[in-house]
């Protein structure tokens, strides 16, 4: 059931709203709290309606914002969720759904306000707002509190997400606390740089509300992994069947607002049921794990996302620091949740930093026989690069480079036959192994690049993925070291083309210095790259020759294109010895084909034979390729911009983009 645009315009006139934002004081035992509290409304579940909803309170907020300085009514109902807060656990194993229901409208209502200050007025005035004395009947309360309220809500928030079991009429309570959170941390966005000064984020990081750091990670982890739907009926269901609010509606005051369920009917909830916990969960992962403490502060919450181990691997301390971890968690499941959903960018920027900061789920992941799981949707996300954004393709490359500093995985992926690639669709494959499918899609990967992105670091990283598994290719399949040898022709061929418009002052050629100085970039690019193709074709060749016949027999098909390289000074060394390596099965197919025309098969079989006479030592010796990825010195420049942005589009909140500074929504 939805609700039509002119019964959202009637909130701005709403009685009781105008109450709470006006001058008269509410204290915190007035009952006007329980008709306050006692609607029927569950949030909007898209940005549309969301917008629409913020559009119809602007003004309540900012009235309430205006006046809560005089009256204290914002910290009154601060106050009253607080209450209830201490009292929910309890009401929650008493299967308590009015309470629960109640206790979810406050926060709602907190979290709305919240935002609009976030928006609209400085962080120090919106601890102001926190601040303001709150008057109890007969007795008069001096300013300030005892404790910072701003630091007692959010600590009371995070007691609810650790502490209160989600249920189903407890699961909106959990999802509104996440959000709140989101909400209470997005000042971020309205930043041009990192903020190490803000005042929220000191708190989550270092006062009270940090001591739960490590289980919060968990409660979201765990939310993550479990991917629980939306229930039906969000805040359980009464005796005779029917949903909860439908039963209480009629026992309770006239609701603030009362039938809205915005973007939310109950056909919805059971045509779309989405697992909103999850998305929301792994969202203030990205946000706590990826915030920059700064000033030798260590970030609590990063902290927990580097050191937990996996559950299945008992009691013992950390090897290197000696210390217990934080807490556990099954390694197995994370690992299958994570394979099941590459295809947001937050799932893979999740998984990218743990395999990158978490040494032990690294092991873990490392260690997986079905590694194809992982694999084959990073591949894709590379595959379908034109339909993604370039920061969800860096990081599913980096994720493989990543993997191939590890000499049991390039092995192991040679190991894993892939009978079928439904998305591979440039030709039909019928059997090759995981390993040569990675070496098709990396290459396609950097072609792409070549036309399209002309990014010189993805290219770096492409070439040091496919070099850290070059030593380890096996039975590579014909098609895949076609496309090998046809990456270096075309390479070779721009190579040409740029020396020859250098040196013949070609009309295609602008004549300023500035142009020729842009060629000579380009050929340097060039030839670094094609140098690097070079090494690890020699390192296939130097390492596993002989379990790679394919791939000698697609040189020697091609081997004129190496011919100009022979004497250029910037590769003669390389191109020795792949040199050698023509020479020696050339001169074989020429005493054993007698001058008449072979068969492929033919051809291979003098290939093999020749193999097992083959001495590896005619070849000279280089540095085997080793590439490890390393984080900028400010990785938080680039990641905090990436992780923000995942909000603003993923969240289900509207947020004004006229007042995004952090990153350029155009290049989203």
């Amino acid at each position: 059931m939805g609700v039509n645009s002119s019964s959202i315009s009637e909130l701005s006139t709403n009685e009781s709203l105008k109450i709470l934002a006006g001058t008269k004081v509410i204290t915190e035992d007035d009952p006007f709290w329980n008709k306050l509290l006692s609607f029927k409304f569950l949030p909007p579940q898209t940005i549309a309606d969301a917008r629409l909803l913020e559009e119809a309170t602007n003004s309540i907020c900012k009235h309430l914002t205006n006046n809560n300085p005089h009256t204290g009514n914002f910290c009154s109902l601060v106050k009253v969720f607080l209450r209830r807060a201490d009292e929910l656990k309890t009401s929650t194993q008493c299967n308590d759904y009015l309470f629960t229901w109640q206790t979810y409208n406050a926060l709602f209502i907190i979290r709305s306000v919240c935002k609009y200050m976030l928006e609209n007025i400085s962080e120090g005035r919106i601890k102001q707002q926190f601040s303001v004395a709150v008057p109890k009947e007969g007795a008069t309360r001096p300013n300030g509190e005892s404790q910072c309220l701003l630091e007692e809500f959010l600590n009371a928030v995070i007691k609810i997400l650790i502490e209160v079991p989600v249920l189903d009429f407890t699961y909106m309570l959990h999802l509104e606390g996440i959000t709140l959170l989101l909400v209470m941390l997005s000042l971020q966005m309205f930043i041009p740089r990192v903020s190490h000064e803000s005042i929220i984020y000191q708190l989550l990081m270092t006062s009270s509300c940090s001591k739960d750091a490590h289980i919060l990670i968990k409660t979201l982890l765990d939310h993550f992994i479990e991917q629980k739907l939306c229930p039906d009926s969000p805040f359980g269901t009464d005796q005779s069947g029917g949903g909860f609010l439908s039963g209480v509606t009629s026992a309770v005051a006239s609701g603030l607002w009362t039938v809205m369920t915005l973007g939310y009917g109950a056909s919805a909830a059971q045509e779309e049921s989405k697992p909103l916990l999850a998305n929301q969960s792994l969202l203030l992962l990205l946000v706590l794990g990826n915030h920059d403490a700064h000033h030798g502060v260590q970030n609590p919450y990063r902290h927990a996302l580097c050191t937990f181990s996996n559950s299945q691997d008992g009691g013992a301390a950390n090897s290197l620091t000696g210390h217990l971890p934080p807490f556990k968690l099954n390694f197995s499941n994370l690992y299958e949740a994570f394979c099941r959903r590459f295809d947001s960018d937050q799932t893979t920027l999740l998984f990218y930093l743990l395999l990158h900061r978490n040494s032990n789920f690294r092991q873990c992941v490392l260690s997986k026989t079905n590694i194809d799981n992982l694999v084959l949707p990073l591949l894709k996300i590379l595959y379908n690069a034109p339909e993604s954004n370039s920061h969800h393709i860096y990081m599913a490359l980096i994720v493989l480079l990543i993997l191939s500093e590890d000499d049991a995985f390039n092995k192991s992926i040679h190991e894993v036959s892939v009978k079928t690639v439904p998305w591979y669709t440039e030709r039909a494959i019928s059997e090759t192994t995981l390993g040569g499918l990675i070496v098709l899609v990396v290459i396609r990967t950097i072609q792409y690049n070549m036309t399209r992105m002309r990014d010189k670091y993805l290219h770096t990283n492409c070439l040091a993925a496919l070099a850290n598994m070059s030593s380890q290719f096996h039975s590579l399949h014909p098609y895949v070291t076609q496309r090998i040898v046809s990456l270096f022709e075309l390479l070779s061929k721009k190579h040409g083309k740029i020396i020859e418009q250098l040196s013949n002052g070609s009309s295609t050629v602008a004549t300023s210095h500035m142009d020729e100085q842009d060629y000579m970039a380009d050929l340097a690019v060039l030839e670094e790259v094609l140098r690097m193709v070079l090494e690890i074709i020699n390192s296939c060749l130097t390492n596993t020759i002989h379990h790679n016949p394919n791939l000698v027999y697609t040189l020697l098909y091609k081997k004129h294109l190496f011919m100009s390289f022979k004497t250029n000074s910037k590769f003669q060394d390389i191109i020795q010895n792949i040199d050698t390596v023509l020479s020696y099965f050339s001169a074989r197919l020429d005493q054993q084909s007698d001058g008449k025309n072979m068969s492929v098969d033919e051809v291979l079989d003098i290939i093999r034979q020749g193999m097992m006479l083959w001495n590896k030592e005619s070849l000279r010796k280089f540095p085997d390729l080793k590439f490890k990825y390393v984080e900028e010195e400010e990785p938080e420049e680039f990641f905090l911009p990436y992780v923000w942005s995942l909000v603003y589009h993923s969240s289900n909140l509207y947020w004004d983009a006229d007042r995004i500074e952090l990153f350029n929504l155009n290049s989203q």
